[in-house]
């Protein structure tokens, strides 16, 4: 299945951008790239994040990578809106989960800590998971508040 996938990242992030956006264009899939492209400067991560949580919160890209120091300042971010469900994935079995029981649409990336050789397996088993529905669907139908829920 070929996928519409929208991806940025801050200045950390840059060669891991390349290898993906390289990896995916190979497999066919659409990318949309808000990442950063200059290795001299420092930027913030979240002017990178919003552009792409939007996309795919607004259903321009079925799937979202994004991609700091950490992994979750990008995370945090994404979070904020309503529809995303971002993901911290440091490896394919935290890529599986987050597919299979969250029905992750983001996931965010710690440059920082993953080898570089390990990322297009993250990023492929993101893609080629499903999500298992059931009980774990239940689960994410609670994750948004309503506009009069009371979170205590």
């Amino acid at each position: 299945m070929k996928f519409k996938i929208a991806i940025g990242s801050d200045h950390t992030g840059i060669d891991y951008k390349c290898l993906i956006i390289d990896f995916l264009i190979s497999k066919g899939h659409q990318i949309k790239d808000f990442g950063f492209s200059r290795y001299e400067d420092q930027v913030d991560y979240p002017d990178f994040v919003h552009p792409t949580a939007k996309f795919v919160e607004i259903g321009k890209a079925d799937f979202g990578i994004i991609i700091c120091g950490s992994g979750n300042g990008a995370a945090m971010t994404a979070n904020k809106y309503q529809k995303i469900r971002a993901a911290l994935v440091w490896k394919k079995e935290i890529a599986f989960l987050a597919r299979r029981h969250n029905n992750a649409n983001i996931i965010s990336i710690p440059a920082r800590f993953i080898d570089k050789d390990k990322v297009i397996e993250i990023v492929e088993m993101f893609l080629k998971t499903g999500f298992e529905g059931g009980r774990h669907k239940i689960r994410i139908e609670k994750i948004p508040l309503k506009n009069n829920d009371n979170p205590q």
